[in-house]
């Protein structure tokens, strides 16, 4: 028997919110709720859900960007929710990482078969565990469920804010993040600072620094930062 799911719903309408919500929970599963795609992004790095459903007409972010975000650091399943049911929406959606599609209005059965299905297919229920989600990058482990960063294997003294920063960065070794993709991932706002997104790398960079075997971040003018793929 497979194990309870953690089921991101990222829906601003809540008569349908509350409507998924319940049919997840009778189901047996722990639900997180997000109403806009910032939310909705904070929420998957906080949580880490087993499966996202995500509405595409959402404010802030549109299901479209949060899943462009999602797919660059987390293969999670993915079930559209839309009210658009055109061919070339479940093309693009495919395209660009979407695991299945549901369009508005929905039956509860199909739904709640959907969501069944998706979890089958990336919880592969057995008596095995699933092996734990660690990312490696020089000699810096992060281990995302422990919400852990080691060196060598000595653990760092990071703040939440820095965990999550580190783990990004982890995750996307070797590509540029922007300070506005940086905002969206680490805070999931509209207002904060280009200069908070500063002071944390900053913070972040100087407690590398004085590691022996850490991954340097870069400043990369013009764009943003990025971390090395190997140790400094």
């Amino acid at each position: 028997m497979r194990r309870p799911a953690t089921i991101l719903i990222a829906e601003d309408d809540p008569d349908i919110l509350a409507l998924v919500a319940r049919l997840v929970e009778r189901a047996g599963h722990t639900v997180v709720r997000a109403m806009d795609g910032q939310e909705a992004l904070k929420q998957l790095y906080e949580r880490r859900p087993d499966l996202v459903m995500l509405d595409i007409g959402m404010p802030k972010l549109d299901g479209w960007q949060v899943l462009a975000r999602i797919r660059e650091v987390s293969d999670v399943p993915v079930l559209m929710l839309t009210a658009e049911s055109q061919e070339i929406d479940r093309v693009r959606g495919l395209r660009e990482g979407a695991d299945d599609f549901v369009s508005k209005p929905f039956g509860r059965q199909e739904l709640a078969a959907r969501v069944d299905a998706l979890l089958r297919r990336s919880m592969r229920s057995g008596p095995t565990e699933a092996p734990p989600d660690v990312t490696r990058v020089g000699g810096l482990e992060i281990d995302h469920e422990q919400r852990q960063a080691t060196v060598g294997g000595s653990p760092l003294a990071l703040t939440p804010l820095e965990f999550r920063l580190i783990a990004i960065f982890a995750r996307n070794a070797g590509v540029v993040l922007t300070g506005g993709r940086i905002v969206d991932l680490v805070w999931g706002n509209s207002y904060t600072s280009p200069e908070q997104v500063k002071v944390l790398v900053g913070r972040l960079r100087r407690k590398l620094d004085a590691v022996e075997g850490a991954p340097a971040i870069e400043t990369v003018r013009g764009f943003g930062y990025r971390m090395a793929r190997e140790a400094g």
